[in-house]
């Protein structure tokens, strides 16, 4: 059985060697990001050791199908967590509860508890911080290298429509994301004008 810092690195080479250069936002970076911002959240949210343990493996492997396809890239995230999470030392049902926390952060997120809410709130933490223009900018280079036709207008659109019928689950995203989320979207919706 390998250790958990093996995975870490296990998982941070796959996407290294396996995403396409094009993935400018879904990389390793954002990965680690996404482990950071978890933890964050979930260390205010009060969450377990063994919580915490569940959203870090989730938020680590939670972006691993994009090596395999981008529509659909979360069902290709459980397909890969069931197959190596057992070198892992994770049991069934472990692997089973990673693969929910994966699976809600397909949009629209519908989390069911409260670390299905961590996992998409981190995700999607970048909408209510100082770094959302980078990001996104990111994101809509990555999105251009898939459909090339793609406007800079349809993606403003597409972002205030996104960041409109957004919300944060967990109250600590709610208290301290989401009135910085709301400048970003006032942002967009002026520069539209």
């Amino acid at each position: 059985m390998q250790s958990k810092r093996d995975m870490r690195d296990f998982v941070i080479s796959l996407l290294r060697a396996d995403l396409p250069e094009n993935y400018l936002y879904h990389n390793p970076e954002h990965t680690l990001y996404v482990i950071e911002k978890a933890m964050e959240i979930g260390n205010h949210e009060k969450c377990t050791s063994e919580e915490l343990e569940l959203l870090n493996v989730a938020a680590l492997w939670h972006d691993t199908g994009y090596t395999k396809t981008y529509a659909n890239h979360e069902e290709q995230s459980c397909i890969l967590v069931r197959r190596y999470l057992p070198e892992f030392g994770f049991a069934t049902e472990y692997i089973e509860r990673i693969c929910d926390m994966i699976m809600v952060t397909k949009i629209p997120q519908s989390p069911k508890n409260k670390l299905e809410e961590i996992l998409a709130d981190a995700d999607l933490e970048y909408l209510g911080s100082a770094e959302f223009e980078i990001k996104s900018d990111c994101l809509f280079r990555e999105l251009l290298s898939v459909k090339p036709a793609y406007t800079e207008d349809e993606w403003n659109q597409a972002q205030i429509s996104f960041i409109t019928d957004h919300h944060y689950f967990t109250k600590y995203c709610q208290e301290n994301k989401e009135p910085v989320k709301k400048k970003h979207l006032l942002k967009l919706t002026s520069s539209q004008e």
